[in-house]
């Protein structure tokens, strides 16, 4: 079997990253995203707080996260408490990054 071509191995680096790209694909869930980044968690209502949005579109929003991969929750009593999970996609972003600057 063949070396996949410099397209082939981007295409397949793309379809991985597929599911971030459409988390992070509307400036609301980047806005969330951010606000998480110095945040060890954060539930709904403080979300909301900084989300110019209802809470109930912040919940939505954050459900697609959670979707993408990107979110981790967590219930501690009565509350949902959101946390980054971005690991994995951070590794698939710097494996395209270097791919593309080394490969093609």
């Amino acid at each position: 079997m063949s070396q996949p071509t410099c397209t082939e191995k981007a295409i397949q680096l793309f379809m991985q990253l597929s599911p971030y790209f459409q988390g992070l694909g509307d400036p609301v869930r980047q806005q969330i995203v951010a606000l998480l980044i110095d945040k060890e968690s954060l539930n709904v209502s403080q979300i909301a707080e900084h989300i110019p949005m209802s809470r109930p579109t912040v919940s939505h929003h954050l459900k697609i996260l959670r979707q993408a991969g990107l979110l981790q929750a967590q219930k501690k009593g009565t509350e949902i408490y959101y946390r980054l999970e971005i690991a994995e996609a951070i590794s698939l972003f710097k494996q395209l990054v270097q791919f593309v600057e080394e490969e093609c």
